[in-house]
């Protein structure tokens, strides 16, 4: 293997970047290829949301310290900045920073060894990996000592449908759904909903943003109303555990739906798995499969999660846990099957590594379809990568985390258990290493 040869990054995102600066701090070359036209694009379409940590939590340690060499002025620690200004403040600056080591509209669309094949086992740890890029000029090769997947989930948003496939006529009434929160300071997506009813599906935070914001709205023009609907069979623990939440700002979020929810403006429909979303009278009939079909809707807003796009992965010989799609070490960890506020051990380079040598899936996507990631996770991982793909053994094994506890404990398998009663919160004092915060949106 040549050792000139950089390690790739995919995706300059946060976690991206921040193993770029890692890399680049133990001397490695390092090439991040991002598919949008600007650092950190997939956050700069949720940058009208407010993130739930403080700047002290998401600003990478070792891309604190590059920055530091450029006289970037770091932000105040104890300030929560929406999605902007996280890129404006930080990711921006911090791109600049690693300069041509970040090349912007450069898609991956595959990823192999050089000369073989997933099937072929001859001398394959040994060959470089090459990744298939699409930029303006056309398809290149980029040939890599090592790979770091860190492209995220924002691009694979999950769908209507309770049994995880899209919804019988979801792509019928793709006019009327978006997989996002809506942004209600822009005028045209305000007028979709000002005056008319919007359905919310989904339990997260990023339902509770969506709800308050669409209350908040019903307060400004009348005729504004929101429906609810969730797939338990009660709303549970969706406030989470107010006081109990060491974010201060996802607890307060919980209790700002409380409010939302009892205005008036919001209906709740629990218990309801959609299985069909049909276009009618220029609105959308949601139909459960128990046959049930609420009232007419002019919008859908449908946050019901991401999951991991490994289409250009299809050569690479990849460890997945057969239900989270996240690597088979880390997955007993995350599983919201069995975790509610559930610990997420120190984890890093071994357990997200995979049978193909010097390969890595790190940030939300190493989380696969588990609802839980915070980004100081991430920045934990890929300081563990950088010092493995570095020699540096035991830096690599040393990793510690000391996450905030969550107010929200179960995860979509839990959809079906007995609900948490009104009003409880199920968390108690921080642990090392536990979070199970929404990991839709804000991610962090």
């Amino acid at each position: 293997m040549d050792e000139r040869q950089p390690v790739v990054v995919i995706g300059a995102g946060p976690v991206g970047l921040a193993a770029a600066a890692e890399i680049a701090e133990r001397g490695l070359p390092v090439l991040v290829l991002e598919k949008g036209n600007t650092a950190a694009s997939a956050v700069t379409e949720w940058g009208h949301v407010r993130l739930f940590s403080m700047w002290r939590d998401l600003v990478a340690p070792a891309a604190g310290r590059l920055l530091a060499t450029t006289g970037w002025r770091r932000p105040a620690d104890d300030g929560y900045p929406t999605g902007a200004e996280w890129v404006s403040a930080y990711l921006e600056p911090l791109a600049a920073a690693l300069g041509e080591r970040v090349r912007l509209g450069a898609e991956v669309t595959g990823v192999t060894r050089k000369g073989r094949d997933r099937v072929v086992d001859a001398d394959r740890a040994d060959r470089p990996f090459t990744l298939r890029v699409r930029g303006a000029d056309g398809e290149e090769i980029v040939e890599a000592r090592a790979v770091i997947d860190a492209s995220g989930t924002w691009g694979s948003p999950n769908p209507l449908g309770g049994d995880g496939l899209p919804a019988l006529g979801e792509g019928a009434a793709a006019g009327h759904i978006t997989y996002r929160i809506p942004d209600l300071t822009e005028e045209a997506r305000r007028s979709r909903h000002a005056g008319r009813t919007t359905a919310v599906v989904g339990r997260g935070h990023s339902a509770l943003t969506a709800l308050v914001a669409l209350a908040d709205l019903a307060e400004q023009e009348p005729g504004t109303r929101a429906v609810w609907v969730v797939r338990r069979d009660g709303i549970g623990d969706a406030f989470g555990g107010g006081a109990n939440d060491q974010l201060a700002a996802r607890g307060a979020l919980g209790r700002k739906a409380r409010r939302a929810v009892d205005s008036g403006h919001i209906t709740v429909v629990t218990g309801f798995r959609i299985q069909r979303a049909r276009v009618e009278n220029g609105g959308v009939v949601l139909v459960g499969d128990d046959g049930r079909a609420l009232e007419p809707v002019d919008e859908v807003v449908a946050l019901t999660g991401f999951r991991p796009d490994l289409s250009f992965l299809s050569e690479i010989r990849l460890g997945l846990d057969t239900t989270l799609e996240a690597p088979v070490d880390l997955a007993p960890l995350i599983d919201p099957n069995v975790h509610s506020c559930g610990t997420v051990y120190p984890h890093g380079a071994a357990e997200l590594s995979h049978p193909e040598r010097d390969f890595y899936v790190a940030g939300m996507k190493s989380y696969g379809r588990a609802p839980t990631f915070l980004a100081l996770t991430g920045y934990e991982q890929v300081r563990s990568i950088a010092a493995e793909l570095a020699g540096d053994h035991s830096a690599a094994a040393r990793v510690e985390l000391v996450l905030p506890e969550t107010g929200v404990c179960g995860g979509s398998g839990l959809f079906d258990a007995s609900p948490v009663q009104e009003g409880e919160g199920c968390c108690g004092p921080s642990a090392v290493g536990t979070v199970d915060a929404e990991r839709a949106l804000p991610l962090a």
